[in-house]
């Protein structure tokens, strides 16, 4: 039970941004002719904010599912390196270890990181319950927008401006926090570039490609201006 209210209490500021969001993905889904079924199941098996937003018009285009797969690739590519620092300690999790390696977001991630046990509670049953309780708003988000969309009757044109709303933020956020602005030009130059080349339809995975590119290539001199190098 400490464990419990000692996850809860971490945790309470994900739930108001994982509901709004999920909300938003929920009415999305619903406003693109998808079932509270397939939201729900969305945010259980995905569980991926930024790839659930950029999948409802790729799915509501005919995208291939060769498409959705490899931008669910690049998008949540970050992750591999999110969990390279958690393998030892997941691994000691048992029954719990492939679940914990799911459930690392952004945001459980950046609890795990930062947060410090109180003595004599279990860290591993926490930072499940951590996992665990991120996941649960994010579902319950999901849901009621998926419900909402389907039994509440208001208008939802513009619903879909959430996602951008969304990357907006993101990037707002990432150009604030890193000194390096080599990610944010090499997307903006190569987007710019690839749609103009191949139209709205084509531009995304080989924009992905070429940014990953470009960042493993150029990798030295942002992590030079980052500090990174002081740090090995």
């Amino acid at each position: 039970m400490k464990e419990f209210r000692f996850a809860v209490k971490n945790t309470v500021p994900i739930f108001f941004t994982y509901l709004f969001i999920g909300i938003a993905f929920g009415i999305m889904m619903s406003d693109a002719g998808y079932g509270i079924l397939l939201s729900v199941a969305s945010a259980v098996f995905i569980y991926a904010g930024s790839m659930q937003l950029v999948m409802v018009p790729m799915m509501a285009s005919g995208a291939p599912l060769v498409s959705l797969a490899l931008t669910a690739l690049f998008i949540n590519a970050r992750h591999v390196f999110y969990g390279i620092g958690f393998i030892d300690k997941f691994r000691k999790m048992g029954w719990r270890y492939p679940y914990m390696i799911m459930a690392l977001t952004d945001e459980t991630y950046s609890i795990l990181c930062s947060v410090k046990d109180d003595k004599g509670l279990d860290e591993e049953k926490c930072a499940f319950l951590i996992s665990l309780l991120n996941h649960s708003y994010w579902i319950f988000g999901c849901f009621l927008g998926a419900f909402a969309g389907h039994f509440l009757p208001f208008d939802m044109r513009g619903i879909e401006f959430s996602a951008v709303a969304f990357f907006l933020v993101v990037v707002v956020n990432q150009w604030n926090r890193f000194r390096s602005k080599i990610p944010f030009f090499a997307a903006v130059i190569f987007a710019s570039t690839l749609f103009w080349l191949l139209g709205k339809d084509y531009f995304l995975i080989p924009t992905l490609i070429a940014c990953l590119a470009a960042l493993l290539l150029l990798q030295k001199p942002v992590e030079k201006k980052e500090g990174f190098e002081n740090d090995k």
